[in-house]
């Protein structure tokens, strides 16, 4: 997934109400919005560097977005939006080799009236529903986590992903690892429970979980690599 145009570099002063980060741009304090709604857990000391998208669109009322946040000396992409169009260029380009060579691919398809997941696809007749997790969160050098925060939402889509294999589906979660140089994967268990408890369930019920990485630059982000689920 190609940004529409070079991002540029500055320092991370704060991140406030959510949506919003101060960062120092060329000498000057500049406000841009924060695309994440999660804790950003590990992310967000002062000076780190970060990427900001600048925006022509006159309506917006932040001329900039913030994309990239280098911590610990890995880039992270932390623009949840992205995450979709990520995993729809690797779908489309046969970059899963779990989900290669798809006859149709649908995008935000309703499962029943409550819920909806990420991508329908279809494949010799056989459909397959796929939820994506954007991965940001990491503690040592080569694991990823997810998730940062306890996410309620999470254990409702793994319920329902179970529900969608009950009624015929296929079923599939992508953690999207948008974190350079990760090799493993796991769920962080100390930070919800729950959602470990009810990934186990969705497992063993038939979930197909999958990880991979992202190689980010300043151009693009695009997936790289598969990664080792780690079970604890």
């Amino acid at each position: 997934m190609e940004f529409t145009k070079s991002l540029l570099k500055g320092k991370l002063i704060k991140r406030y109400k959510r949506f919003f980060v101060d960062v120092k741009l060329n000498n000057e304090t500049v406000t841009a919005h924060c695309p994440n709604t999660g804790s950003m857990k590990g992310l967000l000391d002062e000076d780190n560097d970060v990427y900001l998208l600048k925006h022509d669109d006159p309506k917006r009322k932040l001329k900039y977005s913030l994309e990239i946040i280098k911590a610990h000396r890995n880039l992270v992409g932390v623009n949840t939006h992205m995450a979709n169009k990520i995993v729809n260029h690797a779908l489309r380009n046969n970059l899963i080799k779990e989900l290669k060579d798809q006859d149709s691919i649908k995008a935000e398809v309703f499962f029943n009236k409550e819920t909806r997941f990420d991508f329908l696809l279809e494949k010799k007749r056989k459909k397959s529903f796929i939820e994506v997790k954007n991965v940001t969160l990491f503690r040592d050098k080569k694991t990823a986590e997810f998730p940062d925060a306890v996410t309620d939402r999470g254990s409702k889509h793994l319920l329902t992903l179970i529900d969608a294999i009950k009624k015929g589906y296929k079923a599939y979660l992508i953690f999207l690892v948008q974190i350079q140089n990760m090799e493993n994967f796991k769920v962080a268990k100390d930070i919800d429970n729950k959602y470990y408890e009810n990934y186990l369930i969705a497992k063993k019920a038939g979930v197909n979980f999958l990880a991979y990485r992202c190689k980010i630059d300043k151009k693009k982000i695009i997936i790289e690599k598969k990664l080792k689920i780690i079970d604890e």
